[in-house]
């Protein structure tokens, strides 16, 4: 007997990054997505673990778009031995030249960075995940196809992409294999979202992927001209205020989108002349790759949208550090959820000054730093320094590039039938678990599987998915606040908490309880190895 198409899910589940689905038939294997994990230190430890497969016995891989979230372990996947094509939309493609180069070159910087540190003399160094030359290598397997044309990747698999509404060049993926339809939404986008069309792709299949960032979240309907509004008042209040407005931002999409809402509310006069820095290359390459593919695009004028006047794209480290003397700008830099880039910097020398304002316009994973701010730190420490949280902190949900709740229930209601099942993928637990909860009220018949990484199940036409295997219950802990966000939390506190013992004899007390309490620790943990051993 023929055995059916098989999935294994090896990241976004019950996680919001790191997505990479595995598809077998027979000896074939297809992924779809091969992204990086994104959050706290312990889940992108996941990066660097050894892959769930053999990248050697890949086929192909099918990527819905180029956040790194769902490609950036790509490079990886090249340098050690997949010699596929990785099949993707046209504007996908010319994003990855950028994104993956960047993404190699922070992973050079970051590593570098982290063994000159002072706290880490006489460890072993630390090696970069890959660098940009094998991110660059990866680019080079890019093979371009258009949307809703099929194509074949690997012997047995059908698949053709349909457009997600997501970002620029973002896909659903259809695939038909061993006589088993599937559809892997990858991000879908809310609708009526600045440059692109709402999400559509075909109904009926046998099973179902989707995401579920926002699960657990019904945001306000508004308009562009609302958010714009909104945006306004963030500015003014932001500039009101004496100091300079930091947007951590996503350098692709989020940032065309600040830019097509800033130069509108400049062209009419409800702000003033503000400078506006773009601190990020990655960001101006992609504009870049937005004014290529303009005609493509709604809302944009190709003449004047990204060529404002009050727009300056910083280049280089020297232009970026300068940025520390300006005040009553408005400064965009990446990453987004404040892991990695400029952005870092920017918080660095704008975090502790009361006058400053931080706005947040994106998603913040949970163990992001980025979140870790948002949920009203008093202190942060970053790049090995510890940083006092003044400036005012804001946040504007409309400029989401995700489906929230209810859009999310529209999307799989219009998927109907779902003959086998329907996965509920990238959200946190509460996220994924309310949005199940709903499937199952709107949609009668559908029993909704919230799947763990690492766990495989085979995938008949027609009928339920089977599990086949169990995921890893070791990555509990890591989905989440890991002890690294705790420690921070702690040490960035702790001489503070210490200056107000106001006895010299009881703060020396103080600590040398807390060594004994971690010594402690210590010898439990050799005792019991002792006992492994014997």
């Amino acid at each position: 007997m023929t055995k059916p198409l098989s999935l294994t899910f090896h990241g976004s589940a019950r996680t919001v990054t790191g997505s990479c689905h595995e598809f077998v038939l027979g000896k074939t294997r297809v992924l779809v997505d091969c992204g990086m994990f994104q959050g706290s230190r312990t889940l992108e430890g996941l990066n660097s673990g050894a892959f769930g497969f053999d990248p050697r016995k890949v086929d192909a891989v099918v990527l819905t778009h180029a956040h790194i979230d769902h490609s950036g372990l790509l490079p990886r996947l090249v340098a050690e031995g997949f010699e596929g094509r990785i099949w993707c939309t046209q504007p996908t493609a010319d994003l990855l030249e950028y994104m993956l180069a960047d993404a190699g070159r922070i992973q050079e910087a970051d590593t570098a960075r982290r063994n000159r540190r002072r706290d880490r003399a006489g460890e072993e160094p630390f090696e970069p995940l890959y660098t940009e030359a094998d991110a660059l290598a990866a680019w080079g397997q890019c093979s371009p196809v258009e949307l809703e044309e099929w194509f074949e990747p690997a012997p047995g698999f059908r698949v053709r992409l349909w457009n997600a509404g997501h970002i620029l060049g973002s896909a659903s993926a259809e695939l038909e294999a061993g006589g088993t339809r599937v559809l892997v939404s990858g991000d879908l986008g809310p609708d009526n979202k600045a440059f692109h069309p709402d999400p559509e792709s075909p109904a009926g299949f046998d099973h179902v992927l989707c995401e579920s960032t926002y699960g657990d979240r019904a945001r306000e309907q508004i308009s562009i001209e609302a958010r714009r509004r909104l945006l306004e008042a963030e500015i003014r209040g932001a500039l009101a205020r004496g100091g300079n407005l930091v947007i951590p931002t996503f350098a692709l999409e989020r940032t065309q989108e600040l830019l097509l809402d800033i130069a509108e509310l400049v062209r009419t006069k409800a702000i003033g002349h503000v400078p506006v820095f773009i601190d990020s290359p990655l960001a101006s390459q992609a504009t870049r790759v937005f004014e290529r593919h303009a005609h493509d695009l709604e809302d944009v004028d190709p003449d004047c949208t990204f060529n404002c006047p009050n727009f300056h794209f910083v280049e280089s480290v020297q232009e970026s550090i300068r940025l520390n003397s300006v005040s009553g700008a408005i400064i965009m830099a990446a990453s987004g959820m404040c892991e990695a880039g400029r952005i870092r910097h920017h918080l660095i020398h704008n975090l502790f000054r009361r006058e400053s304002t931080v706005l947040f316009v994106g998603y913040q994973a949970q163990g992001s730093l980025g979140r870790v701010i948002l949920e009203g730190a008093g202190r942060v420490r970053i790049s090995g320094q510890d940083v006092m949280v003044r400036a005012t902190i804001r946040r504007i949900d409309s400029y989401s590039a995700h489906a929230d709740q209810g859009e999310l229930l529209d999307w799989i209601v219009a998927r109907a039938p779902v003959a086998g099942s329907l996965f509920l993928v990238h959200g946190e637990s509460e996220a994924l678990e309310t949005l199940a909860r709903l499937v199952v009220q709107r949609v009668p018949g559908i029993r909704p599987m919230i799947p763990e990484i690492g766990e495989s199940y085979d995938l008949p036409p027609g009928a339920p998915a089977r599990r086949t295997k169990t995921g890893r219950t070791d990555l509990t802990a890591a989905l989440g606040r890991d002890w690294q966000n705790s420690y921070a939390d702690f040490v960035t506190g702790l001489k503070r908490d210490l200056a107000r013992i106001d006895d010299e004899a009881r703060r020396q007390q103080a600590i040398a309880e807390m060594r004994k309490v971690l010594e402690s620790y210590a010898a439990h943990r050799k005792a019991h190895r002792g006992k492994e051993h014997r």
